[in-house]
């Protein structure tokens, strides 16, 4: 077990911000741990890209972020793996994107269990690991949604990620003065669901935006690893807005 290596957890990142996250990661020589819900096989091509291209050891593991026993399982194997966890990166997320009358109550708590309470479960677990070590990194990733970008269409992700900004300035306060926590508010990504989106729609945010584009997913991943970084060592409760100068 080389405990001289550093090791991140990074969930959802079997796609998007997530993956492009663990390969910075990898290139700056972390271990990684892949956290994956329903996409196994981007999650193993993952893990076999790190493996074989940044020559760093891969953890793929399947857990929800909103279930307890899960999140506790998955920290636990982690730990077991690697005896350490240096960073944690809570990325898994999702939006369910409809009209507030269609909204029901499940899918609005669904949200809101996935985005933000998993964010605590996570972190929860992980900075217990962090905590008997006196260091470490978490880096929560909301959304300028949370903001002042909003979405009437997706009221519980900007909830949601609202309630992220919230949680990482009073987790950085719980876990000072030995665990920094930060949080990435990214604006829009060329993510697979975005791409997806109606071209008209996508042109229209666009100029909304003064770079007059959408991020790549490395652009958020890089500033990411910068906060887990000696780099940013006195950087703590705040939250780094990446979108590009949007309006």
């Amino acid at each position: 077990m080389e405990l001289d290596k550093k090791v991140v957890l990074v969930t959802g990142s079997s796609r998007g911000i997530g993956a492009a996250t663990v390969l910075e990661f990898a290139k700056k020589g972390y271990d990684v741990v892949i956290n994956y819900l329903s996409n196994e096989e981007k999650a193993e091509a993952l893990k076999r890209k790190v493996e074989e291209e940044y020559h760093r050891k891969a953890l793929v593991v399947k857990a929800d972020v909103s279930n307890e026993e899960s999140v506790k399982n998955m920290v636990e194997k982690t730990i077991l793996e690697f005896g350490h966890i240096d960073c944690l990166v809570n990325n898994a997320g999702i939006a369910i994107d409809n009209e507030m009358n269609d909204k029901s109550k499940e899918e609005f708590l669904k949200v809101i269990e996935t985005n933000l309470i998993g964010t605590f479960l996570v972190s929860k677990y992980v900075g217990k690991y962090m905590l008997e070590k006196k260091q470490g990194a978490i880096i929560n990733i909301s959304s300028n949604n949370g903001i002042d970008q909003n979405y009437p269409l997706a009221m519980d992700y900007d909830a949601s990620k609202s309630g992220v900004i919230s949680l990482t300035k009073n987790l950085a306060v719980q876990y000072a003065p030995y665990i920094r926590v930060n949080s990435v508010a990214p604006g829009w990504t060329n993510t697979e669901p975005v791409l997806e989106m109606n071209p008209d729609f996508i042109e229209e945010e666009k100029h909304k935006i003064l770079l007059t584009r959408f991020a790549n997913p490395e652009e958020i991943a890089k500033v990411v690893v910068f906060l887990a970084s000696d780099d940013a060592s006195y950087i703590n409760g705040e939250v780094i807005r990446v979108d590009g100068g949007c309006r």
